[in-house]
């Protein structure tokens, strides 16, 4: 090898290894986003708001170190592992709001794609099925009605994005799944309303 290629094999291995060693800190990073993200949302589910909020707090570093990426290796922030351990991050503050009753982070406060926020939406609504089961199977039921109408007001609002998969990550197929999920949610809720109206007639009869 004369001595221009080997100079120039050297450059090429310089930019790659260093391409590399930032691939593989990423792929840590996602994965240990995704963690957090998880147990986060099982905090939210069993009402440790508290652990909830701590992790939260860890994730939301992980995601900072993720997103800034986007700027110097925007190949690799786009890379859908990444994006995928946003997505869950997302999923797990939307979730944490809207069971708080809290405003809703928008996507720039997450410093996210809007694909990967919209997806992290929908399943954050469908994750509050659970939620709402909860607040029944506990009497709550005017609490469990006002977060059936924010999933309501989400689906609403989503499928108003007709936009190709390829833009918005396959949102619609996302959609139609919470739609199912709702109008399950909306047929428990119902039920539970009309028997407590029975059970609170038997009383004063």
């Amino acid at each position: 090898m004369n001595h221009q290629l080997q100079s120039l094999s050297e450059a090429i291995r310089a930019v790659l290894d260093i391409k590399d060693a930032v691939r593989e800190e990423a792929l840590r990073q996602s994965r240990e986003l995704i963690r957090l993200s998880a147990t986060t949302v099982r905090s939210i589910h069993r009402h440790e708001f508290e652990n909830a909020q701590q992790g939260l707090q860890e994730a939301a570093q992980r995601a900072t170190e993720l997103s800034a990426l986007r700027e110097k290796h925007p190949d690799i922030y786009y890379a859908g592992y990444v994006q995928d351990a946003l997505k869950e991050y997302a999923e797990a503050c939307l979730l944490h709001a809207l069971v708080q009753e809290q405003a809703l982070p928008a996507f720039t406060e997450l410093q996210m794609e809007v694909p990967a926020y919209l997806n992290a939406l929908c399943e954050a609504a469908s994750e509050c099925r659970r939620h709402i089961l909860d607040l029944l199977r506990h009497g709550d039921t005017a609490k469990a009605e006002g977060l059936l109408a924010d999933m309501d007001d989400i689906y609403y609002m989503l499928v108003t994005f007709d936009y190709p998969d390829a833009i918005t990550g396959g949102l619609r197929r996302s959609v139609d799944a919470l739609r199912a999920v709702l109008e399950r949610t909306r047929g428990d809720v119902t039920i539970t309303a009309i028997q407590r109206e029975l059970e609170e007639a038997l009383r004063t009869s």
